[in-house]
């Protein structure tokens, strides 16, 4: 997927395949920081079409603080 363009608004068919793209690559395992970076959009953008598409998102990584040592 190209670079979007920072402002630009993405609507109709265009965002419905966006929206589809961006939900393909989230699930084969991209992050929404990886997808944000390679399309040129913000994080909340992102993430604001994978909530609108009912995709659902994967819990945040890293540590709990729960770990015994």
């Amino acid at each position: 997927m190209a670079a979007l363009g920072k402002g630009r608004r993405i609507t109709g068919s265009e965002r419905s395949q966006v929206t589809g793209d961006l939900n393909e690559r989230y699930s084969a395992g991209a992050s929404i920081r990886e997808l944000a970076e390679s399309t040129g959009r913000s994080y909340g953008f992102i993430h604001r079409l994978l909530v609108e598409s009912e995709t659902a998102l994967r819990g945040r990584g890293g540590s709990h603080g729960d770990a015994k040592s």
